[in-house]
């Protein structure tokens, strides 16, 4: 199984230090010429959104990515992540990706100071850590998206045809689940 882990800016060497654990090969997306050749899966890990749609836009990522998500690679997306995959912003004219059919609220919890931990279920996963570090969260979803997990009352997790993705950072809590659930989806993609 081989993960390509978007790696221009943010958290990415914590998904591949769980997904080597897990036995799963990643190598590191920077550049076109790291789409060549096979890839099981995708990671899209929390960071700074702007910055780092600002990148897959000047690296010549952003079309190619989405046309494999769009074909069906299965993709993981965390914090920053989620807001590259969401069709709409809140308070934003444009998006990035846009595969996903939702609209997210960035800075959602406010600050760094506003960042948190607690503990909540997660749909077909079981009860998961989540650490929430100036995080989004889901304000609306469309049809055919499953919301998989909220906290107060907030969507933090959901799914779409080949997408995860997710508002908290499941890459730094020990807990393989996620990422686990991430690559059974990737094995059944793969058949």
């Amino acid at each position: 199984m081989r993960i390509g882990v978007l790696a221009v800016q943010g958290a990415f060497a914590e998904h591949e230090q769980m997904l080597r654990a897990l036995g799963a090969e990643c190598f590191e997306i920077r550049q076109q010429a790291d789409l060549d050749g096979q890839m099981d899966g995708l990671v899209l890990p929390g960071g700074e959104s702007t910055v780092m749609g600002k990148l897959l836009r000047e690296l010549g990522l952003l079309l190619p990515l989405r046309e494999r998500i769009e074909s069906g690679l299965p993709v993981l997306a965390t914090c920053a992540g989620l807001i590259l995959l969401a069709e709409h912003i809140d308070g934003e004219e444009g998006s990035h990706l846009g595969t996903l059919p939702v609209t997210v609220k960035r800075n959602a919890y406010g600050r760094q100071l506003g960042s948190f931990y607690t503990e909540a279920e997660i749909k077909h996963i079981g009860t998961m850590p989540m650490h929430f570090i100036r995080a989004p969260y889901v304000e609306t979803v469309e049809n055919g998206v499953e919301v998989l997990a909220e906290v107060d009352g907030r969507i933090v997790a959901v799914r779409y045809q080949n997408q995860l993705a997710l508002s908290f950072h499941p890459e730094v809590s020990g807990d393989t689940s996620v990422h686990r659930y991430f690559l059974n989806m990737c094995e059944r993609t793969e058949k």
